[in-house]
């Protein structure tokens, strides 16, 4: 098995573990990169500030360097270092930490109405979920929210390598379509919706006005489409194999956070992800060079023992649960509580449809992904995606 392997092998983390009991931190020359299995070298990589997301030879990847998604690409937070990430973080993360969990459930309901709870619509809840929460939060009308869920997994396709010429066009047309929309929206005749309104003040008041920059990263906050997606369905996943989970959280509802953040560790949604040398850096006992790539391996950090004891145990009651999911130090994800929140809202409206006693029945195996783990949903008498 390799790293990238793992991702989605239906059980990476002995293999994690394996690695873990060698080193936190070791060069793969198959790979040609360092790998960071450790939570102790992990989280000094993230907070190293030679570390970066991007290579300096390459901001943006060169498939997509040429076209409208690159446009945004070049643009997003997630993907920069100094202003250009800290300026969007500092008006919309406060808006993303703002937002009342009343709202995100009147939004989850309406949008989960009354689910068959098949594997088709499971599939499709999962990925259109996260993103409709936020576009109706954002102030797009409910017949638009289809669209928008839809471009948006179209847009996501190019942070991909394994996307294809096809899938990386379909990124183009839907950077450029969901940019006209946002932009509508912010220049508009129709007053904005609170939470665009609190991040145009905020952009004001730290005088921020790189609209194009400001777009680039409401379309970035499309990220939640695939970590949503894959966040949902490793919670289903767990309620389907621990079926003791299933009665206890459906008589006290209450627990739903701690389900997904435990999810969250437990089985990440995103089990690696990628930092490039700027500078020569010392990481523990490891000499690291201009040039070189480290590969982080966030699920392996969160099942080691040195951040969270007795971590192969899935504890709904953890405390002082450490998650590297999100990413940590300067690059963690802003919309980290969000997420989880658009989660457990999910799951909690899932769980009180009719049709709940269906989901033990369902299979699954994991989409085609190098970093992500999202399941695929299949019915019982279906041949296994």
């Amino acid at each position: 098995m390799t790293p990238f392997e793992a991702a989605t092998h239906a059980a990476p983390y002995p293999y994690y573990s394996h690695l873990r009991e060698k080193t936190d931190l070791f060069f793969d020359p198959d790979l040609g990169l360092w790998v960071a299995c450790g939570a102790a070298a992990v989280e000094a990589i993230l907070q190293q500030p030679d570390c970066r997301v991007r290579p300096e030879h390459e901001p943006v990847p060169r498939a997509i360097a040429q076209g409208p998604a690159g446009d945004v690409f070049a643009r997003l937070m997630r993907m920069n270092e100094g202003a250009r990430q800290q300026c969007p973080r500092a008006a919309i993360e406060p808006a993303l930490m703002a937002v009342p969990v009343q709202n995100v459930e009147t939004l989850v309901c309406s949008l989960v109405g009354r689910a068959d709870l098949g594997a088709e619509s499971l599939n499709g809840l999962m990925f259109s979920l996260p993103v409709s929460v936020l576009a109706a939060m954002m102030g797009f009308q409910a017949a638009q929210l289809p669209s928008v869920a839809s471009l948006t997994r179209d847009f996501v396709a190019c942070l991909s390598p394994l996307s294809n010429a096809c899938q990386l066009r379909s990124a183009d047309d839907a950077a450029t379509r969901l940019s006209q929309m946002l932009n509508a929206l912010l220049n508009g005749q129709q007053p904005k919706s609170d939470f665009l309104a609190d991040i145009c003040r905020a952009c004001t008041a730290s005088n921020w006005q790189d609209q194009d920059a400001l777009i680039a990263n409401l379309i970035g906050v499309s990220q939640t489409c695939e970590a949503g997606a894959g966040l949902i369905g490793n919670t289903l996943v767990a309620l389907q194999q621990q079926p003791g989970l299933l009665e206890e959280v459906t008589r006290t509802p209450t627990q739903i956070n701690e389900l997904v953040a435990e999810v969250a560790r437990f089985d990440s949604p995103v089990q690696n992800t990628r930092r490039f040398v700027t500078r020569q850096c010392t990481i523990g006992d490891s000499v690291l060079h201009a040039g070189d790539t480290v590969l982080l391996l966030l699920a392996s950090a969160n099942r080691d023992p040195h951040s969270n004891p007795d971590p192969d145990r899935f504890l709904l009651r953890r405390t002082h649960r450490k998650i590297y999911s999100f990413g940590h130090a300067r690059h963690q994800c802003p919309g980290q509580q969000l997420a989880l929140t658009i989660a457990a809202q999910s799951i909690l409206a899932l769980l009180q449809q009719p049709a709940t006693s269906l989901i033990p029945q369902l299979r699954w195996s994991y989409l085609p992904s190098l970093n992500g783990r999202i399941p695929a949903w299949s019915n019982p008498l279906e041949p296994e995606q």
